[in-house]
């Protein structure tokens, strides 16, 4: 159809805003996964399009973004509700979840290139600049999370989006003008605040955090995120930086860089404080403060644990390596899981294939790193329990993944906390009645009557003693606390008294 200025009108579906509101209006609500491959799919209809004014493409973008909100919330609520997933009901929720925020990026990345580039109709679009920018940046965000909960691969592009889209604000003096970001949710953002939950997230060591836990890192960062501080010099207080030429993640500050305009300092600032308040109040009440939007209800102890994981890497001093690494190339056999660890020390595996070798990359007295050629099966996660055998020894230590990333979706890299570099296999009589299979450990540097023992899951029960036999004595195990754990282990600290038997002297 040809109008009165000789413009053609878009052949497309959602080329009438009204119309657009009717088809939106049909989605399936009531299916959380299909509304929102739907609206996937129109992103990528309405930015295919050439037709379309750029003023109309960007209120199309907006309003599907909009209309996706409480759909994507409901498939993060279901990912993140459901720890054991099946895997392929894993990959399709993170599929869908990932590929909306990609989309919805793209799609706010081009309406703004629009404007940046000058192209016709674009100078509409000024006044609505700081919303786009904020919710690009956002969507940039989410990738980016997403991307840390499946630990990889790091899509290195998208930084180089959120550094273009950011320097954008800072140029057209938009970083810091307030707006809302989606209706009906309180509170107001700024590009700038949006720039900086990302690179905060960066800085706070996501690929040492189990999934629940990065959803959680999310939210504070948000709760925070008012209070961080971003500079263009270096500060004393500042210890991350990141050069918006340079299309990279965030680094912390080893040394500082070489001056440049495109540098900033960024740092939790008197967000830090605030944090500190927050553990304070839950250790002393007991409960998260309803201020704190974690997007459903925690336990105190869950909440704790990823409070104090940021606080560690907030400080304007963040932790560093307690031993020094020395870089290595060896072979590493490996089992995982408690039943693995069992099979190793007592009659060693039954089958082969549950072995598997890995390649150590640096050791210190500390652990390891390793690369793994060949990523096998979903079992490979934070806080996994594992068996390992440099090539060539006799001896198995133990120790827990503490770092894990994703090089591609069958090639990565783990940093492994050694928690034992001797240990026994013991058979425990439970006070009560029953028995239990446990692994002594050691790693030296227990105090003297003191016992750490690793059980299956749900094996410590506080006040429960169990005990075993040592020749012609009897140990007794008093529980003292959990200090670890995993999905199918606990490791469990006893306090431990050496019972002679009668008669002896």
């Amino acid at each position: 159809m040809i109008n009165l200025f000789g413009s053609k009108k878009p052949d497309h579906p959602m080329a009438d805003l009204r119309e657009a509101r009717k088809l939106l209006a049909d989605l399936p609500t009531g299916d959380a996964f299909k509304c929102v491959d739907e609206l996937t799919h129109w992103l990528q209809s309405v930015m295919a399009e050439e037709g379309f004014k750029a003023e109309i493409r960007t209120q199309l973008v907006q309003l599907l973004d909009e209309t996706a909100q409480i759909p994507v919330r409901k498939l993060v609520r279901d990912y993140m509700a459901s720890p054991r997933l099946a895997k392929f009901q894993e990959i399709r929720l993170w599929k869908a979840i990932y590929e909306y925020w990609r989309e919805a990026a793209q799609a706010y990345a081009g309406c703004i290139d629009l404007y940046a580039s000058g192209a016709k109709g674009a100078d509409a679009l000024k006044a609505g600049m700081p919303l786009l920018l904020a919710r690009a940046l956002r969507a940039l965000a989410a990738q980016v999370k997403w991307m840390y909960v499946r630990y990889g691969p790091m899509d290195a592009s998208v930084w180089g989006a959120i550094a273009k889209i950011f320097a954008l604000a800072e140029t057209r003096k938009f970083a810091q003008t307030p707006v809302t970001l989606y209706p009906g949710i309180p509170g107001e953002s700024t590009p700038e605040q949006e720039f900086l939950k990302a690179a905060m997230l960066a800085a706070s060591s996501p690929d040492s955090l189990l999934p629940l836990e990065i959803e959680l890192c999310e939210r504070l960062i948000a709760h925070f995120c008012a209070a961080f501080t971003l500079r263009l010099d270096l500060q004393p207080d500042i210890a991350y930086w990141i050069d918006l030429a340079a299309g990279q993640a965030p680094l912390r500050l080893a040394r500082p860089p070489q001056p440049a305009p495109t540098l900033r300092y960024f740092a939790a600032g008197k967000a830090l404080q605030q944090l500190e308040g927050l553990i304070n109040t839950i250790k002393t009440t007991g409960k998260v403060p309803p201020q704190v939007n974690l997007g459903g209800s925690y336990p105190a102890e869950t909440v704790l644990d990823v409070l104090d994981h940021l606080a560690l890497y907030w400080s304007p001093r963040p932790p560093e390596r307690k031993h020094q690494r020395q870089r290595v190339k060896s072979r590493l056999n490996v089992v995982h899981g408690f039943d693995g660890v069992l099979g190793v020390f007592g009659t060693g595996p039954d089958d082969g294939a549950a072995t598997e070798t890995w390649i150590v990359e640096d050791v210190s007295a500390g652990g390891f790193g390793a690369g793994i050629p060949e990523i096998k099966g979903e079992w490979l996660k934070i806080g996994c329990l594992l068996g390992l055998q440099p090539e060539g020894g006799d001896t198995w230590v133990l120790g827990v993944i503490r770092r894990l990333q994703r090089e591609t979706p069958l090639k990565g890299s783990v940093g492994i906390q050694t928690i034992a570099r001797s240990a026994e296999l013991l058979q425990l009589s439970v006070n009560g009645g029953g028995t239990e299979t446990g692994v002594l450990i050691s790693d030296g540097s227990e105090p003297p009557g003191e016992a750490r023992v690793l059980l299956h899951a749900g094996g410590f029960v506080p006040g429960r003693n169990m005990e075993y036999a040592r020749g012609q004595a009897t140990c007794l195990l008093l529980p003292q606390a959990r200090v670890d754990g995993g999905e199918d282990y606990e490791l469990v600290r006893f306090r431990e008294m050496v019972r002679e038997a009668a008669g002896e002297e």
